[in-house]
């Protein structure tokens, strides 16, 4: 936990988060402090967008009405945001973001258009041009092999294949259960901060039909330099029963160097054309469907009555 909180940690320029773990959080008049043997510290509540606890957190009933009333996010997650456990938000936060999310992914020309640029992002030195969604996932799956073969060469390891069952853990070899333990922090940290600036991560674009569509197509775009080369690290080097918790303080190692948390929100803009970064924890009145104009001023009668 960051010591001055007057430098809070940010996502991009309009939003601020801070990582706390075993602490207790309290209301303290119309703001929080949190608690950490004696250590008692304030906290801006009101200039932040998300907080985050990690394990071995507790937080008041107080603590969390005055969270809600500022406007801020919480998310109950793992080390570091390796863990994705759940979230709770107050009702101020804008839905525009989500929104334009929701318009790309029905709109069969706009979701292609950022399927290629999730494809860009990959292959940066690339021209894609003109090729077909057949062809780009092709490119992918050999750009994977490729770099399972190359890390098995280099770490002395044999690479039998990617293969696990979600019901026997047990059944996997250890380079493919560091593999799904490499992932699933990727995955959490993903799905925390598409909450977190207001996406949804269900609506997918590469992925489809889960409620972590969106979480699967984010991760993929940093697994080549985060999860696969952390899991054959970590099975060359660890020869442990606890393999899961050297992957863990890998990943968190790579997560930092890699500054995943900061670029996910740059990519994030730039596949929603999103430049000028508008925060999506603004407190207006909202707006009202209109079948006509699309969406009129809320917070107004409309009756003929004046």
């Amino acid at each position: 936990m960051a010591r001055d909180l007057h430098e809070l940690s940010r996502l991009e320029d309009s939003l601020t988060y801070l990582y706390i773990e075993k602490a207790i959080v309290e209301r303290e008049n119309n703001a929080i402090i949190i608690l950490r043997g004696d250590e008692c510290i304030p906290v801006p509540v009101s200039a932040l967008t998300v907080l985050m606890l990690g394990p071995g957190t507790s937080l008041t009933h107080a603590a969390m009405r005055v969270i809600a009333d500022s406007g801020c996010m919480v998310i109950w997650c793992g080390e570091n945001a390796q863990r994705f456990y759940g979230y709770g938000m107050g009702e101020t936060r804008s839905a525009e973001r989500l929104l334009r999310q929701a318009s790309y992914c029905m709109d069969e020309g706009m979701h292609m258009t950022v399927v290629e640029r999730m494809f860009t992002l990959r292959f940066p030195d690339m021209k894609l041009d003109g090729m077909s969604l057949q062809q780009l996932r092709g490119l992918e799956g050999v750009r994977m092999r490729e770099a399972y073969k190359i890390l098995a060469r280099k770490y002395g390891i044999t690479w039998r294949g990617r293969n696990y069952n979600i019901n026997d853990w047990d059944q996997s070899d250890e380079l493919n259960k560091a593999l799904s333990s490499a992932n699933v922090c990727l995955y959490g940290l993903c799905n925390a901060a598409i909450i977190s600036l207001g996406y949804s991560p269900g609506l997918g674009f590469i992925h489809t039909g889960k409620m972590l569509s969106f979480v699967y197509d984010l991760a993929d775009l940093y697994k080549l330099e985060t999860s696969v080369p952390v899991a054959f690290e970590v099975t060359f080097s660890h020869r442990t029963d606890d393999i899961q918790k050297a992957v863990r303080l890998g990943m968190r190692r790579a997560l930092r160097e890699r500054k995943v948390l900061k670029r996910i929100s740059n990519d994030l803009n730039y596949l929603f054309d999103l430049g000028a970064a508008e925060n999506p924890n603004r407190a207006d009145a909202g707006q009202l469907w209109d079948n006509e104009q699309g969406s009129i001023e809320g917070g107004k009668n409309y009756s003929e009555r004046t």
